[in-house]
């Protein structure tokens, strides 16, 4: 249905070079026979010869992300971009461009290693964000500007939490992230770095069909 390009900065800006930069490319296809959409995500890191393992999962309209086993870990870039492609994600902004509304979901994914300190172990979030509209994007007014707070619980095992903050330039035409700015805070802290700071700025998209 929809090809996109994310470039991704991973505790860094959003660049076209540089350690801790590169891009994701996202394939949607579906919908499921569940109802959801397959998403694809391959991420390919600056100065790397070849991109990394592709992950699929399902993506339900209000967010949720199911990825089934065996399951590669997905990356920190695809657990902040995969719910924000929910069809009704956003669908809060009905209410103008300066609503509020919570928004109730959960990721079922390994996550490779960062500020969560676990790969390859399957695990259950159940996440719960406030999003508040703060009208036009500065410097491009087709865009919406997001703000977003929230936690994600980790359902069983060790009882891991992370607290989360984004602003997301939002696109309603085309209904997708135009750009993301997110820091995720992981308790208990396991080392000196316990914050994951992600940007994803869009830079190339199919056209519907």
């Amino acid at each position: 249905m929809r090809h996109l390009i994310y470039q991704f900065g991973y505790n860094t800006k959003v660049a076209t070079q540089g350690n801790g930069t590169g891009t994701t490319t996202v394939d949607i296809v579906g919908p499921a026979p569940d109802g959801g959409l397959t998403v694809s995500g391959t991420d390919s890191w600056w100065n790397t010869a070849r991109p990394r393992a592709t992950n699929t999962c399902e993506v339900y309209s209000n967010g949720s992300v199911i990825c089934g086993q065996p399951a590669n870990a997905i990356s920190p870039m695809q657990l902040t971009l995969f719910p924000l492609l929910g069809h009704s994600y956003f669908s809060g902004l009905a209410g103008g461009p300066h609503a509020s509304w919570t928004n109730k979901s959960k990721v079922r994914a390994a996550i490779v290693p960062g500020a969560s300190g676990f790969a390859g172990q399957v695990t259950t979030w159940k996440c719960v964000f406030t999003l508040t509209g703060k009208g036009p994007a500065p410097g491009n007014a087709h865009l919406i500007l997001v703000h977003q707070t929230g936690t994600l619980d980790q359902q069983g095992g060790t009882y891991l939490k992370a607290t989360e903050k984004a602003n997301i330039a939002y696109d309603p035409v085309q209904k997708v992230p135009a750009f993301v700015e997110e820091v995720r805070t992981h308790f208990p802290q396991r080392s000196v770095y316990n914050n994951d700071t992600i940007q994803l700025k869009l830079t190339q998209l199919s056209p519907r069909y």
